[in-house]
Formats: C-alpha cells, structure tokens, sequence
C-alpha cells in the first residue's frame, strides 16, 4: 500500500508529517509504516494501492477525478479563506518598483509547473480578469524554486501558494527579499485521495482522529485546523486555465 503526503513536506515538516502518519495509521489499523517519499507523485496518485495521498485541485479535476476516491479536504486557517479553501499570494522583489500586478506586466512570471492549481491556474485567472497575459515565462518545479527565481532577479513575479508561503517565511530567509501585492481568489484546498473503490469513510475518520491525538507544536507545524467533507463538484466547477504559452 502507499501513502503519500509528499505536498507540504519540506525537510523541516517531515518529522511532524511522519508523525501524523503514524497516528493515521493507528487509527486506521492498517497500512504502510512509513511515508512512501520515493514515490513520485503521478504514481502515487494512480495506483489501485494508493491507500491515502494528497493532490493539488488542479490535476483532481483535470485528470484524476474519474480513477479515485475524494476522501477530505484540509483546512489550513489562511486568511481570507472560507474553511478548506486556500489562494495564492502574488510577490515581487521586495526593492522592485511598483505596487500592483499592472506595473509588472511586461515581466516573468515564475510558475512552478502547469498542473498547478496555485501556481498557475489561480494565477492565470487573476491575471485574466485584469486584462493581463504574461508572455514570459520560467518554469521552476516547485513554489520555493519560484521565490528564489524572483529574489535572485530570474524572475520578476510568482504566484506561491498561501501554505507553501507561510511555510517559506517560517523556515527560509528567501522571503526577506521578497513582498506579496495581491492575492487570488479562494478555491478548494488540497484534496485527500484514495484509490477508486475504496470506501474513503474509514480513512475520513481516521484523519479526523489522528489530528486530534496529535500534538499541539505537530497541529501548528503543519498548520492544520481540521478536515472539510467537500464535494467533488466544488473541484470539478473551477476553470481548466490554458496551458502555458497557449
């Protein structure tokens, strides 16, 4: 069986993440001991042995909804948020100059990949509904690489994912070089799997019970407010955005 948590799990949250996985695993009774890390995503994400994972919204509506199980959607307690829904907060340099998204049009954009619902689709939305389209472009694999892009000047803007930012500012300096001037609109969090027909109820409980067992430095570490019961519609209504370039 794999689990997989791979979405928030940057070195300083894995021992918290390994924890709330064993305390999800108590709860259930059953699974693998360890986080399966040296699973790549994809694979994860569409094995009939995926026990439990967690996806970003973008590819659930675009490619994943039809071959697994929606179990729970987190709630992170971001501002601005309704409960299990996040956004994207838009940076630029901290010295550059200009105050909105207009004044940095004829930029890069650094996006971290093109299934990204917070790094390019809420984006691209927020950027559509002003009229804006940027037709430079770097691709940089991941929200961190995204920041570091717009500090080191590869880059003049990104957007970064709410919890991802949180998490950068707790944990590395790169955004001391950086400052947020807007944010997009909320959509639906980060979604718990499950493979296709697997009754997602045991592992709903299961989530719900390891949170409260764990402990309190954990539940701050990882930001984690509770568990929201949302229905695949709510995914499956945002807009598939244009891919990059297109």
């Amino acid at each position: 069986m794999i689990a997989w948590l791979g979405m928030y799990d940057p070195a300083p949250l894995r021992p918290a993440n390994d924890r709330f996985w064993t305390a999800i695993r108590d709860a259930l009774g059953d699974g693998p001991r360890a986080l399966s890390r040296d699973v790549e995503p994809w694979t994860a994400w569409q094995s009939p042995e995926l026990l439990l994972a967690q996806t970003c919204g973008l590819p659930y509506r675009s490619r994943l909804h039809d071959t697994v199980t929606l179990v729970a959607t987190p709630d992170y307690g971001l501002p601005g948020c309704p409960p299990g829904h996040y956004n994207s907060v838009i940076v630029v340099r901290a010295d550059a100059t200009g105050d909105r998204i207009e004044d940095f049009a004829a930029g890069t954009l650094a996006y971290n990949e093109a299934l990204s619902q917070s790094g390019w689709a809420a984006p691209s939305a927020h950027f559509a509904e002003r009229g804006l389209r940027f037709d430079k472009l770097l691709q940089t694999g991941a929200h961190a690489a995204s920041a570091r892009a717009v500090a080191e000047g590869r880059a003049d803007i990104a957007g970064i994912d709410a919890l991802s930012w949180t998490l950068l500012c707790e944990h590395e300096p790169v955004t001391e070089h950086l400052r947020v001037i807007g944010t997009t609109d909320p959509t639906p969090a980060l979604p718990y799997i499950t493979a296709k027909g697997r009754d997602p109820e045991p592992q709903r409980a299961a989530l719900n019970r390891a949170l409260a067992t764990l402990s309190r430095a954990d539940r701050n570490a990882l930001h984690l407010k509770g568990f929201e019961a949302l229905p695949p519609s709510a995914y499956l209504a945002q807009p598939i955005p244009p891919a990059p370039g297109a």
